[in-house]
């Protein structure tokens, strides 16, 4: 079901059992494959992959030539740059132990969420059986091989914590320098762009919102 709000390219593909939300557009060339599920308000950019069965939520942004396979899903406000790859088999191959053809029985698939509001950096790589948290980014390039814990920055090939980013998407800083990856515990955050403030736990390993100094809601 296509929401009639909705703008679909005429050069895209849509499988059957196909739902798209209101108000979501859809650009040239990219293809949907069967009982895909996209929200309301997305943004499918050009030569874009979403994959059968996968589950985008509402106001997401998919740029030009990702490509989002079989048993990821997607939640609210994420953004996928451009020719970033979301994969789902985590030990592949064409053919078996054998020498047949693998067929669909032959392989399980590795789902992989992408939480809230997290950002996934152009060219980057989301390996099968990962979790990507809530108002996380992953660098341009990067090879994400495990969990990223929410409004972490990471980067690199494996992909590493290099710090921690505000819900506004702006790096964080300790006083005047950068936040590194494990800052001192209850160390104070803040957000150079919004004034947002966070303290870090090292017991979880997690940011914990403090009171805005501005009136912002973290």
């Amino acid at each position: 079901m296509i929401d009639p709000s909705a703008r679909v390219h005429a050069s895209a593909d849509l499988e059957p059992d196909v739902i798209v939300g209101p108000r979501t557009s859809i650009w040239h060339r990219a293809q949907i494959r069967v009982g895909a599920r996209i929200g309301a308000e997305c943004v499918i950019g050009r030569d874009a992959f979403i994959d059968e069965g996968v589950s985008i939520g509402d106001r997401v942004k998919i740029q030009n030539l990702a490509l989002v396979y079989h048993g990821v899903t997607v939640e609210d406000g994420v953004f996928i740059g451009p020719n970033a790859i979301l994969t789902n088999d985590r030990f592949p191959r064409s053919i078996t132990a054998d020498g047949a053809l693998a067929r669909a029985d032959d392989w399980v698939v590795s789902p992989i969420l992408l939480r809230t509001g997290c950002s996934i950096g152009a060219g980057a790589v989301v390996v099968a059986g990962t979790t990507v948290g809530r108002f996380a980014t992953v660098g341009a390039g990067a090879v994400v091989t495990r969990d990223v814990p929410d409004q972490a920055l990471v980067a690199g090939n494996p992909a590493r914590r290099l710090g921690w980013v505000c819900a506004c998407g702006q790096r964080l800083r300790d006083g005047d320098r950068p936040a590194g990856p494990d800052p001192d515990p209850g160390a104070s955050l803040a957000c150079p762009a919004c004034d947002r403030r966070y303290s870090f736990d090292p017991d979880s390993g997690a940011l914990l919102a403090s009171p805005p100094t501005r009136g912002v809601t973290a």
